[in-house]
């Protein structure tokens, strides 16, 4: 069984990443909506003073808000016919036809009640209003609905209540999402200048005490590692970087410094040393662009030109070349979509493009592809890829692997495997970081680093789960000295 297909996995890390690193100048985690990198609210939405939207807020702008479907909705058999609505009124307006109170709405931001999903189905009663009512906050049914007790097969048209724990749900059922696992998280209480002594300390004299070093570096996160650096410059007058490159070397040092350095100039230094020299090392711009949210892609874009002064997309553009360069222009934009509800007709609409673009022609249009793959939110992809299972009766990554070549079909199909299970993406590529004759240091220690923070745990789980041996032991057999120790601290075993 591919364990990228079925229902995609760690939704509330794909797209905006809410739990990244501090040096990302993300807020601390917060329930519900993200405070940075979404769109202000539209009108017809909660909290915006209005309760439900203007008839020109719908898909079908000029017709009934409200469509008439009497075999959805009954015109007798409620439980109070006194409360019924009338089947040639349709529901009345929101001014008038629910009892009053102080909120016009019984404890809920939304007339309708809560389902599984907080969207309609596209089998419900309100086929052209799938997407324009935000989840309800509670699962009280308001007065004039039939209490979920006493439903029956004459009330298709109102699905059962039932209480969900997303704050923004799709259209189609997303079962719990269970929460990320870092293994490195900022420690509580922290004294920056007691670590900065204990590492001076632990490089003052004769000999090092790397375990020391080991033990505050890898359990602090990489804002209070920069804290601990100037605390340290500001008691002992000398820069902590400089000083730990003096008392380290090879992978080791070359693990510390990428410790010590804020998360946006690692990835920038990364991108840069990928495109600069002789030849490309597609596979990590693949591996970064195809895997950053926008909010972190603009800062990475910002610090890429601070230290190089070139634009990030200008050395992206100039070292690829055709279809693989568009696509690197594309995601460099840092423009795709991050709305958390799915549009289901939308996402019919696009797997029909895809698949026309694609299998049903000779040769293959490229640019529906890159403009579905580029611009469409995780969410939205997730219901893409499954609705062109139901068309074509096969996964869309086989549609890729036969109808692409070379790096252009390793980013798409990077971006699907993202979509649907990301910490499994970055699992395969630890593994094949230390397959074989040789390690890739750079790449094991490119993932250990960055990840360490935001999900390594359950990329560790994902790795236990697909190879039936533990990532520590792979790191154990592969890595040797301080640098192993050093790795492992990082999964907090050391």
């Amino acid at each position: 069984m591919n364990p990228y297909q079925g229902q995609p996995r760690y939704l509330h890390n794909i797209g905006f990443n809410n739990a990244a690193p501090q040096s990302f100048g993300n807020p601390m985690p917060m329930p519900g909506l993200p405070t940075m990198g979404y769109p202000a609210p539209q009108p017809g939405y909660p909290n915006t003073g209005s309760g439900y939207p203007q008839a020109g807020g719908y898909p079908n702008q000029g017709q009934q808000v409200y469509p008439q479907t009497p075999s959805s909705y009954p015109s007798q058999g409620y439980p109070n016919t006194a409360q019924s609505y009338s089947p040639a009124q349709g529901y009345p307006s929101a001014q008038s036809g629910y009892p009053q109170s102080q909120s016009a709405y019984p404890q809920s931001h939304s007339a309708y009640p809560q389902t599984q999903s907080a969207y309609p189905q596209t089998q419900s009663a309100y086929p052209q209003t799938q997407s324009a009512y935000p989840q309800s906050q509670s699962h009280q049914s308001p007065a004039g609905y039939p209490q979920q007790g006493h439903q029956s097969n004459q009330y298709q048209g109102y699905p059962p209540t039932r209480q969900t724990h997303q704050a923004y749900s799709t259209s189609s059922p997303v079962h719990s999402v269970p929460k990320s696992k870092p293994t490195v998280v900022p420690v509580n209480p922290f004294d920056p200048r007691e670590d900065a002594a204990v590492l001076r300390k632990a490089m003052k004299g004769f000999g090092t005490d790397e375990k020391a070093i080991i033990q505050v570096l890898t359990r602090r996160s990489n804002e209070q590692r920069l804290r601990i650096a100037f605390e340290f410059k500001t008691l002992y007058g000398k820069d902590l970087i400089s000083d730990l490159k003096s008392e380290t070397s090879g992978k080791f040092e070359d693990l510390i410094v990428a410790l010590m350095t804020p998360l946006p100039q690692f990835y920038a230094k990364e991108l840069h040393d990928a495109t600069a020299g002789i030849g490309t090392d597609e596979d990590v711009l693949i591996e970064v662009m195809c895997t950053m949210s926008n909010h972190e892609i603009i800062v990475i874009k910002q610090a890429y030109t601070a230290i190089y002064g070139t634009l990030l997309e200008d050395d992206l553009r100039g070292d690829t070349s055709g279809n693989f360069k568009r696509l690197m222009t594309s995601l460099s934009m840092g423009n795709r979509s991050e709305d958390f509800h799915v549009d289901q007709g939308r996402a019919r609409e696009d797997a029909r493009s895809l698949l026309q673009a694609g299998e049903l022609r000779l040769g293959t249009d490229e640019s529906v592809f890159n403009a579905v793959l580029c611009s469409r939110s995780f969410p939205q992809l997730a219901a893409i890829f499954q609705e062109y299972q139901f068309l074509t009766g096969h996964d869309i990554d086989d549609a890729i692997k036969s109808e692409f070549s070379g790096d252009l079909e390793k980013a798409l199909r990077a971006i699907v495997k993202v979509v649907r299970n990301k910490p499994l993406f970055f699992a395969e590529r630890l593994h094949k970081s230390m397959k074989g004759l040789g390690t890739n240091d750079r790449q094991l220690i490119r993932i250990m680093v960055t990840r360490c923070e935001v999900d390594l745990g359950d990329i560790a789980d994902m790795f236990q789960s697909k190879y039936g041996e533990s990532l520590q032991s792979w790191i154990e057999g592969d890595c040797s000295g301080h640098y192993k120790k050093c790795l492992l601290g990082l999964l907090g075993l050391y």
